[in-house]
């Protein structure tokens, strides 16, 4: 029998939260409230375990040498009062769609990882937001506050973490009730890419790499270890409160786990080496990600990579890059080039959306599917020309239909319908799966060129 998971050392949160710089972190307004729901979610017990973290990481390597392909997305900010099973479900048979695309596009298995069950906190531009000559503390993620531009919402409230974790642990138990479902089979989620190219404004478009698709049956693997019940959490390790009070001990290793996801990220405003999310990602045993970004330098990036995977195991640092559609084509490939010529075992992953965002004029954030096609197109040929593998996409979206990305029959008048997102825009089912068929296209007409 495995022995259960022991608490982290004190000593160890202590340094994460104190002794370093910590950015983005909320000014708990009452420190004993703080320390009684960091001492409540400590003895709690883990979302994941070892185990299941060290399986992503397998999967991982196989991505950071060429042999898979992630596919990663979901919301940008969870919210408590949406944790919905339909929606859950929803979000998770799109993320197997996208796999069933992308793993032909590839002609590589796949690898599912969720923006799910965590993703509760945001990191943000300024301290403050004012309206109508009223200044509140910004919303931060309902981990910490709440969206409404009230006095009383916008005041942190560490309580409010252990609704996160509570609410975690409900998403995580109704995922893998789906997953191990009927609705996991990969006839469901090739039976539903059918219907969206069938339904399209761009049938004709679609239709033959629909079949394409429909004849190969999907792409589950030559090797036989992708499962398509398999479907891992992740969200940004923002909040060290959280995420400390949540990290355990493997007795059977000795190695610390963050156990309130399978994967976590440090996201490009939290990034520095001599920072308190570096110091905690470090000393971790997870897989990690961080966000790179257009101002990002060979030697810094380097740097990064030696202090978080000083092994240099694949499977354990994931970079996700960040850029946007104008930068992208300048940053990029000099970090490739450098990275790959060094030797270093990363795998490198697209995030078009974040780069992309505008104000549209109705006064939402939005992202054009354009632009974000437009990233992701130059992502595969920059990491291909330096001689790297272009290893999967990281996007927010959603399985609900909702109108927050303009484009595929989403014009800016077209927003207000049915606008739903607390932070950043998602892309709707129909923009994610063209955003897939885009790619497969790209990646098609590649082929046959070079060949």
């Amino acid at each position: 029998m495995t022995e259960p998971l022991t608490d982290l050392p004190a000593a160890h949160a202590e340094t994460s939260r104190r002794s370093l710089p910590a950015r983005q972190q909320p000014r708990w307004p009452d420190p004993v409230a703080r320390d009684a729901a960091v001492a409540a979610l400590s003895a709690s017990l883990p979302l994941v375990v070892p185990r299941e973290c060290d399986r992503l990481t397998g999967r991982l390597a196989a991505v950071a040498r060429g042999e898979a392909f992630l596919v990663q997305g979901g919301d940008c900010a969870e919210s408590l009062e949406a944790v919905d099973a339909a929606s859950i479900g929803r979000s998770a048979s799109l993320l197997q769609q996208l796999a069933t695309v992308f793993g032909y596009a590839m002609s590589l298995p796949t690898v599912t990882v969720a923006r799910m069950a965590g993703q509760y906190a945001k990191p943000r531009s300024a301290p403050t937001e004012v309206r109508g000559g009223v200044e509140l503390p910004v919303y931060r993620g309902d981990a910490v506050n709440g969206h409404a531009f009230t006095a009383a919402d916008r005041t942190p409230d560490p309580h409010r973490m252990l609704r996160v974790y509570h609410a975690s642990a409900a998403t995580l138990n109704l995922v893998r009730a789906y997953v191990g479902g009927e609705h996991s089979d990969p006839s469901y989620a090739l039976e539903r890419v059918l219907r969206f190219a069938n339904a399209s404004p761009e049938r004709a478009h679609h239709a033959v790499l629909a079949k394409e698709i429909e004849r190969a049956g999907g792409f589950t693997g030559a090797d036989g270890w992708y499962t398509p019940g398999e479907l891992f959490m992740s969200h940004e390790g923002l909040l060290l409160d959280y995420e400390s009070a949540l990290t355990r001990v493997d007795p059977a290793t000795g190695r610390a786990y963050a156990t309130s996801g399978h994967l976590l990220w440090i996201g490009e405003r939290t990034r520095q080496l001599d920072g308190a999310h570096v110091e905690y990602f470090a000393k971790i045993s997870n897989p990690i990600a961080v966000k790179v970004g257009p101002t990002a330098t060979e030697d810094e990036l380097l740097r990064l990579i030696d202090r978080l995977s000083p092994e240099g195991e694949p499977g354990r640092l994931t970079l996700v890059v960040r850029m946007g559609a104008d930068r992208i084509r300048a940053a990029l490939p000099a970090l490739v080039e450098r990275v790959t010529a060094e030797g270093r075992a990363v795998a490198w992953i697209s995030d078009p959306m974040h780069g992309n965002t505008i104000t549209a004029p109705t006064g939402h954030k939005t992202r054009r599917l354009d632009d974000v096609r437009a990233e992701l197109t130059a992502f595969f040929e920059i990491v291909r020309a330096q001689g790297a593998h272009p290893g999967g996409v990281h996007l927010e979206l959603t399985g609900d239909d909702v109108t927050e990305c303009v484009g595929t029959d989403t014009g800016f008048d077209d927003l207000p319908t049915r606008y739903r997102s607390v932070c950043d825009p998602r892309l709707n089912p129909a923009q994610s799966l063209d955003l897939a068929f885009h790619l497969t296209e790209v990646l098609t007409t590649a082929g046959s060129t070079s060949s």
